[in-house]
C-alpha cells in the first residue's frame, strides 16, 4: 500500500512527516544538552536511530535541519501566546497574559528555551544576539506594544512610548529567564508574579 499523502500529489507523505519530525524532536534534544555547536548531524542520526544518509535525506544540511527545529519551537512559542491572549478579557489583562505567557511556555518548555539562546542569542548571559540583524527584535516585540497601544486607546493605561515601555518590559522578560537558564534554583513563579507587579507600575495610570 503507498503511504498517503497529506496535501497534493507532491506533498510529504505521513511517513516522511514522522520521519523529519523525529530528527527536530533529536536535534532540540541534543541542542538543549551539548549546545548547538556540538550538534552534529551524525549525532542527529544517531540519537534518532537512522542513518546520516536519511537524515540528509530529509534535510540536506545541518543547517537546514538546525532552522527547521528553530522554527518549529518559534511557531509553538507564538500559538502558546497568541492561545493565552485571545482568552483575556480587556487590554490590561491583555498584557498581563502576555507576561504570563512569555514566562509560562520558558518554564515548560525548558528544552526549547535552549534551542532559542544556543541560535539566536550570545551564550553570555543569553540577551545579546549573535548576530545583530538575523533576528529582529524589533518584530518580536511589536505584539506587546499593539498590546500597550490598545490599552492607551481604550484609556486604562497612562500615556507613554509605547516601543520604550514594550522593550523594557521585554528586557525585563529576557533579563529573568537568562537567570533561571544559569540557576534552575530561581523560583520562576515568584519571579513572574514580581514581572506582573512590574509591568502594571509601568503602565498604569497613577493617581
Amino acid at each position: 500500500m503507498t503511504p498517503r499523502r497529506g496535501d497534493g500529489p507532491d506533498a510529504p507523505t505521513f511517513t516522511e512527516r514522522a520521519r523529519r519530525q523525529q530528527l527536530i524532536d533529536a536535534t532540540i534534544d541534543l541542542i538543549s544538552t551539548r549546545g548547538h555547536p556540538a550538534t552534529s548531524l551524525s549525532a542527529i542520526a544517531e540519537r534518532a536511530g537512522v542513518s546520516k544518509a536519511a537524515v540528509l535525506y530529509h534535510f540536506s544540511s545541518k543547517d537546514n535541519l538546525t532552522r527547521a527545529a528553530l522554527e518549529q519551537v518559534m511557531e509553538q512559542f507564538g500559538a502558546y501566546v497568541t492561545e493565552r491572549l485571545a482568552r483575556a478579557d480587556g487590554p490590561r489583562e491583555a498584557i498581563i497574559a502576555y507576561v504570563r505567557a512569555m514566562i509560562g511556555y520558558q518554564q515548560a518548555n525548558r528544552r526549547q528555551v535552549r534551542v532559542i539562546t544556543e541560535m539566536l542569542l550570545d551564550d553570555e548571559g543569553g540577551t545579546r544576539l549573535k548576530t545583530p540583524g538575523s533576528h529582529d527584535t524589533h518584530g518580536r516585540w511589536q505584539a506587546l506594544a499593539e498590546l500597550l497601544t490598545a490599552g492607551q486607546e481604550a484609556g486604562v493605561l497612562r500615556e507613554f512610548d509605547v516601543q520604550t515601555i514594550a522593550l523594557a518590559i521585554g528586557g525585563s522578560i529576557d533579563g529573568v529567564i537568562a537567570h533561571w537558564l544559569a540557576h534552575p534554583e530561581l523560583d520562576l513563579g515568584a519571579a513572574a508574579a514580581e514581572l506582573e507587579e512590574f509591568t502594571l507600575n509601568a503602565i498604569e495610570r497613577r493617581a
